[in-house]
């Protein structure tokens, strides 16, 4: 009687992981449509992004064509990462069914005895920076990771080059 159960329960855990497959297809199809706009300058300037993040247009108001450069420049970023965050949200509304649907799963420490949920060890993200590329955050974070200082300084070798006494 236990073995009918467990197959039951194993043949539902198909179903669900098929019937969630087709859900998956359908979100793939649905997130490659994805655009947001994110704007600046009281929508004077606007960037527009693909599912990718991928910036697909960029439209500036004419009357903006006496602002400086840098000021402009520092409007199409605000305008970009307005975007990115709203693509952030639009994708995360998008996959709320599927993430719902696999929180309603078991998981495999729930089916198999004594297995440790491996869950609990997935480290969150850390959301990526959006300071510029010179910026002091970027500075404190782009230090290199290992300095050698013992190295042993060779003579004239050409790379790639093999000389009889290296045998």
């Amino acid at each position: 009687m236990a073995n009918e159960s467990a197959k039951a329960e194993l043949a539902s855990m198909i179903d669900e992981f098929q019937q969630q497959m087709r859900v998956l297809g359908d979100m793939q199809q649905k997130r490659a449509q994805l655009m947001a706009t994110g704007y600046a300058l009281q929508k004077r300037v606007t960037v527009v992004v693909n599912a990718d993040g991928t910036v697909i247009e960029t439209r500036l108001d004419p009357e903006l064509e006496d602002l400086p450069l840098l000021e402009l420049g520092k409007a199409i970023t605000e305008a970009a990462q307005a975007a990115a965050t709203e693509l952030a949200r639009k994708s995360s509304e998008l996959l709320n069914p599927i993430q719902e649907r696999r929180g309603r799963m078991p998981k495999m420490s729930d089916l198999i005895e004594g297995m440790p949920d491996l869950t609990e060890r997935i480290p969150e993200p850390i959301p990526a920076s959006t300071a510029p590329p010179n910026s002091p955050e970027r500075q404190e974070n782009n230090q290199p990771l290992m300095t050698f200082t013992d190295v042993e300084e060779l003579d004239d070798i050409t790379p790639g080059r093999i000389r009889a006494d290296d045998w």
